[in-house]
């Protein structure tokens, strides 16, 4: 079978970012208007009161100081706290399309690729703009690729399932190359009025090119040494939104149809979880995981990245080991661990091998195993 390598990334950064602190302020003058709205209910035993939050909650619970936003003032506008995207026309390229291609061109420029070099386009994200046609096809079309693409959605784990599909694709013969695309714009489905999960998450898209070995140019590859996916079905993370919520229409609008999670649970179960996969990825690999420079993890919540890494290497990982980038981009679910590989790849010698995982809802895991090439 052809060898596969990664010989580009790319990622597109919204212009817009909200920090801990303007959050705060919009989500607390929320608390204290619905308390108002709601006194003789609340008073009554009606209704519930809302707690407020603070920005010490936050860090301490996530590590998360800012994130990036597609659109700012829509979220922290107190009477709307959604993102304004207008719809566009069918013959405008949609807004998803368009932060891909951005991230594409980057990672087709890094490895010294154009379009006339890939043959597929996996859109692999947790969210897709639309049901249909993909947005792959989409993203296919605006780049000029002749080929073809399709969409593949496994919440936070998309992108490393993804990059199998891809390798699969180019071992077999059937493509040259492959770009994975993840434009995530997780503002949409977050509920920025529940004080659990409001911080968690960001926006962003990244982009992946795989290719054959014995054709790559780039001098940035990284050869795929090892994969493996597991999935083990939870409720702990879920999102109910979907085409089939029109058939009943008793649930529209209610919160089961954003983002919700059972955060302590999913904690206890996906760490050890990640932990034992990452290890025998790599020991199945061949390779002894003192050997394992980097570790570029799913971006979720900083306490979880910590234990998983002190679970894997039986002590704390320096900041080398396992960098950092949800304080400011928080939780982009599956785009997190490829910004940190990404960002944390070039300082790394030839012979290097680091591991990128992704973890979350399903649940779901991936774990790519990669040695840097001279």
């Amino acid at each position: 079978m052809n060898k596969v390598v990664i010989s580009g990334t790319g990622l597109y950064t919204p212009s817009q970012s909200i920090s801990n602190e303007e959050l705060i302020a919009c989500f607390n003058a929320y608390v204290q208007k619905f308390n108002q709205e709601n006194a003789a209910a609340i008073a009554a035993g009606e209704v519930k009161a809302l707690e407020e939050s603070s920005v010490a909650f936050i860090e301490k619970a996530s590590g998360i100081k800012s994130r990036y936003v597609i659109n700012k003032d829509g979220v922290l506008d107190v009477d709307r706290m959604v993102p304004r995207i207008p719809e566009r026309s069918d013959d405008e390229p949609s807004v998803m399309c368009e932060i891909a291609i951005n991230a594409c061109q980057q990672a087709l420029e890094r490895a010294g690729r154009t379009a006339a070099d890939v043959d597929a386009v996996i859109c692999a994200a947790s969210n897709m703009q639309r049901a249909y046609p993909a947005m792959a096809v989409e993203i296919q079309n605006a780049l000029g690729i002749d080929g073809y693409g399709f969409d593949m959605n496994v919440a936070c784990s998309s992108a490393t399932f993804g990059i199998q599909a891809a390798v699969s694709a180019i071992q077999s013969g059937q493509a040259r190359a492959v770009l994975v695309v993840s434009p995530e714009i997780t503002s949409g489905h977050l509920n920025w009025r529940d004080r659990d999960s409001h911080f968690i998450f960001g926006d962003a898209c990244t982009a992946i090119l795989l290719e054959r070995a014995d054709l790559a140019t780039s001098k940035h590859q990284f050869e795929i040494v090892g994969l493996k996916l597991k999935t083990q079905f939870s409720n702990n993370i879920r999102n109910n939104f979907g085409f089939l919520n029109r058939a009943d229409e008793s649930g529209i609008g209610k919160p089961d149809k954003l983002f919700r999670q059972q955060g302590r649970k999913v904690f206890k179960d996906v760490c050890p979880m990640a932990a034992a996969m990452i290890t025998s990825t790599v020991e199945a690999s061949g390779i002894a995981i003192p050997d394992v420079k980097r570790f570029w993890l799913h971006q979720a919540n900083l306490n979880m990245n910590l234990l998983i890494s002190r679970m894997i290497l039986g002590r704390d990982a320096t900041p080398e080991e396992s960098p950092t980038i949800l304080d400011t981009y928080a939780n982009t679910s599956s785009a997190g661990s490829i910004i940190a590989f990404h960002k944390y790849q070039d300082d790394l010698a030839a012979g290097t091998v680091g591991v990128i995982c992704s973890f979350g809802a399903g649940y779901s895991i991936g774990c790519v195993v990669v040695r840097k090439l001279p």
